[in-house]
C-alpha cells in the first residue's frame, strides 16, 4: 500500500502502468477508489497515479483545516516531486479541477497537459448569500450526519436521472467514506475559491469535459472555463451527470486518450517540420 510523506501528511495513492505520468485528482465526495475504470483504461499507455487528497481515503488528516486549494496544490507539488516526475498530465474532477488549475497556474513547467472534468468555480459562480449558505450546509452535514446518510442524500444529485444501480451503489459506498477534516477543508476552500483571473494565464493544452446532465456544475459552468482558457477543447458526454467518468467510463476514457494522442501526434509533426 503506497504512501508518500508530504508536509507532515501521509498521502496514499494508487499507481499502475508504464509510460508518461498521468496524475488523477478526485472530487469532494470521492477518493482514489472512484477512478478504478480510468486506471484500468489508461494503464496500458501511461503510468497512472490516483491520489487520496489530504483528509480523504487512506491519506492522513491535516492537523488544521485547509482553507485554500493552493494548500492542496502545494501538497500535490511535493507529492509529484517525491515520485521524481519532472512533468505530468493532470486530470482533475470537480474540486480536483480547482487543485489542478491552481497547480498549473503556479507550476506550469511541471504540467504537460491539463484535463478538467465537471469543473467548479466555487464562490466565483455564486452570490455571496448562496456561497455562505453552501458553506453552512456542508459544514452542518458533515458535523451532524453520518457519512452514509450524506452519501444517500447527495449521490442522487450527482448522477443523471435513472442511473445504473451498480454505479449509484458504488458512488454511495465511496462517498460514505468521507471524513470531517477532509470534507470541511474542501468546504472552506470552495467558499474561498475564485480562479477567474488566472484562467487566461493557463498556457498548456487543456481539455474540458462535462456531463450533459450535470446539475452540480452544469455545462454552462464548463463553458465559462472553455471561454477563458485559450485554445482549450470542450467535450460534453451525453446522458451523464456530475460523475460522468463513473457513469460512462468508456466515453470518458476515449475522450481523454484521443486528446493526449492528438497532442503527441502534433508534437511529433512539429519536430519533423
Amino acid at each position: 500500500m503506497p504512501f508518500i510523506e508530504v508536509k507532515d501528511l501521509m498521502i496514499h495513492y494508487e499507481m499502475e502502468g508504464q509510460g508518461k505520468p498521468l496524475v488523477i485528482l478526485h472530487g469532494m465526495g470521492n477518493n482514489s477508489q472512484s477512478w478504478k475504470k480510468q486506471i484500468e483504461g489508461f494503464r496500458k499507455d501511461f503510468t497512472v497515479i490516483a491520489w487520496d487528497a489530504p483528509g480523504y481515503g487512506k491519506s492522513s488528516d491535516p492537523k488544521e483545516e485547509l482553507k485554500e486549494f493552493s494548500q492542496f496544490a502545494d501538497v500535490l507539488k511535493g507529492f509529484i516531486e517525491y515520485l521524481n516526475f519532472e512533468s505530468v498530465t493532470l486530470l482533475g474532477h470537480s474540486m480536483g479541477s480547482a487543485i489542478a488549475l491552481d497547480f498549473c497556474y503556479r507550476f506550469s513547467e511541471m504540467v504537460d497537459a491539463l484535463i478538467i472534468s465537471d469543473a467548479t468555480r466555487g464562490a466565483a459562480g455564486l452570490t455571496k448569500d448562496e456561497n455562505k449558505k453552501k458553506l453552512e450546509n456542508r459544514l452542518n452535514n458533515i458535523d451532524h450526519l453520518d457519512p452514509k446518510e450524506i452519501a444517500r442524500l447527495r449521490v442522487k444529485e450527482l448522477l443523471a436521472p435513472q442511473p445504473i444501480p451498480e454505479v449509484k451503489m458504488e458512488a454511495e459506498r465511496i462517498m460514505s467514506q468521507v471524513r470531517s477534516m477532509g470534507y470541511r477543508s474542501v468546504a472552506y476552500s470552495l467558499y474561498n475559491l475564485n480562479q477567474m483571473e488566472i484562467l487566461t494565464s493557463i498556457n498548456v493544452p487543456t481539455l474540458i469535459i462535462c456531463g450533459e446532465l450535470d446539475k452540480v456544475t452544469p455545462v454552462s459552468e464548463s463553458q465559462v472555463f472553455h471561454d477563458h482558457i485559450f485554445n482549450s477543447k470542450f467535450v460534453i458526454i451525453p446522458r451523464t451527470g456530475h460523475l460522468c467518468y463513473q457513469e460512462d467510463p468508456a466515453s470518458f476514457n476515449s475522450i481523454v486518450l484521443e486528446f493526449i494522442e492528438n497532442l503527441t501526434k502534433e508534437k511529433k509533426d512539429s519536430i519533423l517540420q
